[in-house]
Formats: C-alpha cells, structure tokens, sequence
C-alpha cells in the first residue's frame, strides 16, 4: 500500500501547489491492468484508479491532469523473480509460465518492455494527451478485451 497507492498520493499532495501554479500541470501515475481486473493481492492497484480520478475532479479547474498507465505484465526484474516461484506453483517449467501462466489471458502473448511503458508515459505528458484526465491508458496486450 504504502509503494502502490501512498506514495503517488503523497507525490500529488506535494506537487499540487507547483502544478496548479504552471496552469497546465500533469499526474501520471503508472497503475496496472489488476487495477482494472481484480486479483489477489492487487487491491492498491484500484486504489491508485480511484486515487486518479479524483484528482482529475480536483485539479481539472487548476488545469491540472491525472491520468494512469495500466500495463498488463511488463519485463521487469520484479516479474523476471516471479516466473520460478510460479513455476514451482503450478508445476510447469519455468520456459512455459510467461505464456502459460503471466501472459494467459491476454490476446497477444509478449510482455510489455519498460520502454514502451515510457513511451506512453511520454505521450500522456505529452501534447496528444492533453485531455486525457480521470481515466486509465490501458496498454494490455488485449487482456481486458475478454
């Protein structure tokens, strides 16, 4: 909680004043696709998603703009560390849990790479993203979709 949801909070409460100042200020706080779907032990995951829209309704007359990323499974050291402990859970090779287990659900089986994260980041901040506020950029690989 304190990771996932305490700390983009606290970033915005202290940021606020300059982002109101700028006229034009902007919030992206990367989330997740378990903010959209629910898993076990994802829960501050929704939390950030609330956390964002109501920072849009806050600071939307400032000018200000929240958004998140919600990125389905990124390769990331973190989600590298987990392929052998799911392995070992659901009695599969470790060669098969990316697609077997992380990615099943999503329509187009690769991970996210951390640059395409930074991509959208980018373009949210960006002047394409000019209006987006209160609402989620879902970069899934087509996991919602189902």
């Amino acid at each position: 909680m304190a990771l996932l949801l305490t700390s983009p909070f606290l970033l915005a409460r202290y940021a606020w004043p300059a982002l109101r100042e700028s006229g034009n200020g902007r919030i992206v706080v990367v989330a997740s696709v378990h903010g959209l779907v629910a898993s076990p032990f994802k829960a501050a995951k929704h939390g950030v998603l609330g956390l964002v829209k109501a920072l849009a309704l806050e600071g939307a007359d400032a000018g200000i703009r929240a958004s998140a990323v919600c990125p389905g499974y990124v390769r990331t050291t973190l989600v590298e560390q987990q392929i052998a402990d799911q392995a070992r859970a659901y009695g599969l090779p470790e060669d098969r849990v990316v697609e077997d287990v992380l990615l099943a659900a999503q329509a187009i089986k690769r991970m996210l790479e951390p640059s395409e994260v930074a991509d959208t980041v980018a373009y949210l901040l960006g002047p394409g993203g000019a209006l987006f506020t209160g609402a989620p950029l879902v970069v899934d690989g087509g996991w919602t979709a189902r």
